[in-house]
């Protein structure tokens, strides 16, 4: 991946409390950008998508199998891990595991793509094989529910409750923000998590609030949305909605090089006083939610007959 990708953005203001550190230190500090991550990770997306103006393409018989075989041929090929898949005579529900680098939309044009020229080669049918469009929506492991309760607990799970000023920022959005992209119907959301260099205890409250509000700022140049976040002295956990054409790991990339620029231009005295010559540890995790849980959603589409 290009480092111009992750190009860093406008900075914020500094909270009254940290300006002794431009007094202290030099004024800017130079921090290595990442261009890679390593990565636990737990994704899932259901993708659906019809047929070209909702022709029955499929209700012949054996032509759902083919069509099925063809996806699960492109798939396996590109390194998406099918978790379930259902053929019906007009559309096509998919239930998929994905790598932190795959963006939903390359996925679908790319599934979409390669079977079509299949199928069509196979029974000598002239294209186009599907309309334009698809839905897309993230499950996982928990509910998103689950998620945003996890993130509001932060302060209480690490012991920083009982303390008079927790060294803890947290945010969450009032209004919920609507993304948009062409010919999709969307809902992408992601618990992220990023974790100082040697968790070390970087931020206290203000610290977090001035990255914090930086990061909104970063979000929406960049096209996501922060929904939720909790910053502690050593990570950072934060629900993030992405544009299909953003993977999460140019979300998480592009997060962690404008923060860390903004941390070294800003406050670098905070840096040199834990020893850091990068802010970050260069891993993260990322798990979808959602609605509806990821085995609830298989055992739907186990026992749903086509029809």
């Amino acid at each position: 991946m290009k480092k111009a990708e992750y190009a860093v953005e406008a900075l914020g203001h500094k909270p009254l409390l940290l300006l002794f550190h431009s007094y202290l230190y030099p004024t800017t500090m130079y921090l290595e950008p990442f261009d890679t991550l390593s990565w636990a990770y737990q994704l899932h997306y259901y993708l659906c998508f019809g047929t070209h103006r909702h022709r029955a393409t499929f209700a012949a018989s054996g032509s759902d199998t083919l069509i099925s075989d063809l996806l699960a041929e492109v798939c396996t090929r590109h390194d998406y891990h099918i978790l379930k898949l259902k053929a019906y005579p007009d559309h096509i529900r998919l239930l998929v595991s994905l790598r932190p680098a795959q963006a939903i939309s390359k996925v679908v044009q790319t599934i979409k793509a390669n079977s079509a020229r299949e199928y069509g080669i196979r029974l000598n049918l002239d294209p186009p094989l599907w309309a334009k469009g698809y839905l897309a929506r993230s499950v996982g492991r928990v509910r998103i529910q689950a998620v945003k309760q996890y993130l509001d607990e932060q302060s209480e799970h690490h012991g920083y409750a009982s303390r008079i000023r927790p060294p803890v920022f947290r945010y969450r959005a009032q209004q919920s923000v609507a993304l948009d992209a062409p010919h999709a119907s969307f809902d992408l959301n992601h618990h992220l998590v990023l974790s100082t260099r040697d968790r070390r205890g970087v931020f206290t409250s203000s610290l977090g609030e001035a990255l914090g509000r930086f990061w909104l700022t970063v979000a929406a140049k960049r096209g996501f949305e922060i929904d939720q976040m909790t910053i502690l002295p050593d990570h950072a956990r934060m629900l993030v909605r992405t544009i299909p054409k953003m993977s999460i790991e140019v979300c998480a990339l592009s997060l962690m090089n404008n923060g860390q620029h903004f941390i070294g231009r800003n406050y670098n005295g905070v840096m040199i006083e834990e020893g850091l010559d990068q802010l970050w540890r260069g891993s993260a995790y990322a798990g979808t939610c959602g609605r509806v849980t990821t085995a609830l959603l298989k055992a739907f589409l186990s026992r749903e007959a086509p029809s």
